[in-house]
């Protein structure tokens, strides 16, 4: 199972509404691995980051650093994952929690 099949398998459970390969920016070809179904967060997950992956070049650095911050500057809310995130349930973690302090309007201290 791929990390971001992993991921949706996370949130689906989690009760979580999502889209998949979702495009932010119009006139981007840009696609963020997930859109949280209603809010204006996206979920990125950067696999092979210690295989010499796609998110592991300088180009590739360099791409999703434009990407990311596109996002951020298009009023998009960019949490990045590495597979390794996904697997050990700290990206449903922090997920959970942000959810939870858009709903009631806390920060973790």
């Amino acid at each position: 199972m791929t990390p971001e099949d992993e991921l949706a398998f996370q949130l689906t459970a989690a009760g979580i509404p999502y889209e998949r390969e979702f495009k932010a920016i119009p006139g981007r070809r840009y696609r963020w691995d997930f859109r949280l179904t209603g809010t204006r967060i996206l979920l990125e997950v950067n696999g092979g980051t210690w295989t010499k992956g796609g998110h592991s070049t300088g180009n590739g650095i360099q791409r999703d650093y434009t990407k990311s911050n596109l996002a951020l500057i298009h009023g998009w809310m960019q949490l990045t994952f590495s597979s390794d995130d996904v697997r050990s349930g700290r990206a449903m973690d922090q997920v959970d929690d942000l959810c939870k302090q858009l709903l009631t309007g806390e920060t973790k201290a």
